[in-house]
């Protein structure tokens, strides 16, 4: 039995009252036209045969005497009719039908004027026992054959069911087979045009998944390697410093190396912990963010930074406005890792640029910095990897990437044109765009833009 959700059980139902109800409704149109249409015929023939009746009988009559016809016993046969002439009362019109049983038949009259003056009527009776019953037939034979109907639309709309589902059901057996060693994308040749774009984002999808795998196991090897490489460095030398007593300096130079690497590992967890948090704010519920706005209130926590470390940020920020629907958790995550790298990596009293341009339908974000570049063809964004000589868990990059696929957007890192540093770009699509609220009474956002192309 298929549920109360099954899309199959509301196709057959829907389908099943619409052709009953055009069944019906031509059924009906049909039986009356062809009920008409004999009954037309035989008023036709009826009256056909009245005329000639009646201008046979003046013919052979004299005027005299024809109106002298004793209308009550006057009848004759007018082939397989009855024929009479009859003075009616009420007067009707020139010629009435009318249709009656009697003695288990059915009949069709005609009365048509045969002498005005008298009110004499020419009265023909036909019996129409077989038309009805032909009629009849008729009815039968529609119904018997919209049964038939109903049951061959009945079943096609099953066969058809089955074959409208099957891309689904093909897609929903290739899910249920994959896990995290088995992660196939749906080949979408193979698929209907209407199926293509959900076959697309399953693939699209599976990538995030195959991505989000391969990158936690290169985290959890990585991870074990970080840790046990200087748990190992710190075994051996205490092992080293405890083989024979020392100076007290010794023990001391052996206990701030040991603390130093402590720090070191603390500070790597404290990096895996981002991610676990990080993953948790791909749960946070999308809000509306004006994202230009939201690029200046952090470039002022930024340069608070750079300050620090006598270095600069300059922001240069377009168009006015640009409202998205994001996270914005993940979008600190993002330009906080980017900056970070940025001001690590330029010289003291350089400057770092923030800038955002609307290039055609992308909204670009870069923040260009003034260091040493990067080698374009590392996978600068695997976990652990380090650019340059410079300290870090190696996390950040990876951690910006998993905040970018959450969000849909996309991250590279290319050295600058004029290699004096390197630029670490976002693109936001502009499909996660919504209107501000002053927009409407503006002419619309766009008026403000100012595109690069």
């Amino acid at each position: 039995m298929l549920s109360q959700k099954s899309i199959k059980r509301k196709f057959l139902i829907q389908l099943v009252i619409a052709s009953v109800t055009l069944i019906v409704i031509f059924s009906i149109i049909l039986y009356n036209y062809i009920k008409i249409s004999i009954l037309d015929d035989t008023m036709q023939s009826l009256k056909t045969e009245a005329v000639m009746y009646i201008k046979n009988s003046k013919k052979k009559m004299p005027f005299s005497k024809r109106n002298a016809v004793n209308v009550f016993d006057t009848s004759s046969q007018c082939g397989t009719d009855k024929s009479s002439v009859v003075i009616r009362v009420d007067k009707k019109e020139d010629i009435s039908y009318e249709q009656y049983e009697k003695e288990g038949k059915k009949y069709l009259s005609i009365f048509h004027i045969f002498n005005p003056i008298r009110s004499s009527y020419l009265k023909i009776e036909r019996d129409v026992t077989g038309t009805d019953k032909l009629l009849g037939n008729i009815l039968k034979s529609i119904v018997l054959v919209n049964f038939l109907t109903l049951f061959l639309i009945l079943a096609y709309a099953m066969f058809l069911s089955e074959t409208l589902l099957y891309p689904v059901k093909s897609i929903t057996r290739r899910l249920a087979r994959m896990n995290e060693n088995f992660l196939e994308p749906i080949e979408t040749q193979t698929l209907p045009d209407e199926f293509i774009p959900l076959g697309e984002s399953i693939n699209k999808l599976i990538d995030r998944i195959q991505n989000f795998v391969k990158y936690q196991k290169e985290l959890f090897i990585g991870t074990a390697h970080e840790l046990k490489t200087p748990l190992a460095v710190m075994k051996a030398k205490n092992e080293v410093t405890l083989m024979r007593e020392r100076q007290s300096e010794k023990y001391q130079e052996t206990l701030k190396l040991s603390n130093k690497t402590i720090d070191e590992m603390s500070s790597m967890i404290s990096s895996i912990l981002e991610i676990g948090r990080q993953e948790g704010a791909q749960f946070e519920k999308p809000v509306e963010v004006d994202l230009v706005q939201f690029l200046k209130d952090k470039s002022k926590d930024f340069n608070l930074i750079a300050k620090n470390v006598d270095k600069n940020i300059a922001a240069d920020f377009e168009p006015h406005k640009y409202c998205i629907v994001s996270q914005p958790t993940l979008l600190t995550h993002i330009l906080q890792n980017f900056v970070q790298n940025a001001v690590k990596f330029t010289p003291k009293g350089g400057t770092v640029h923030i800038k955002s341009r609307l290039v055609g339908d992308d909204f670009r974000i870069e923040v260009i910095d003034e260091g040493e570049g990067v080698n374009e063809s590392d996978d600068l964004f695997a976990p652990f990897k380090r650019v340059g000589n410079k300290g870090g868990a190696g996390l950040g990059l990876f951690l910006a990437k998993g905040a970018a696929d959450a969000i849909g957007a996309e991250l590279s890192l290319k050295n600058r044109k004029d290699g004096k540093g390197a630029v670490a770009t976002v693109v936001l699509r502009s499909k996660n765009y919504c209107p501000m609220d002053d927009d409407i009474s503006s002419g619309g956002i766009f008026s403000a833009f100012k595109r690069d192309v």
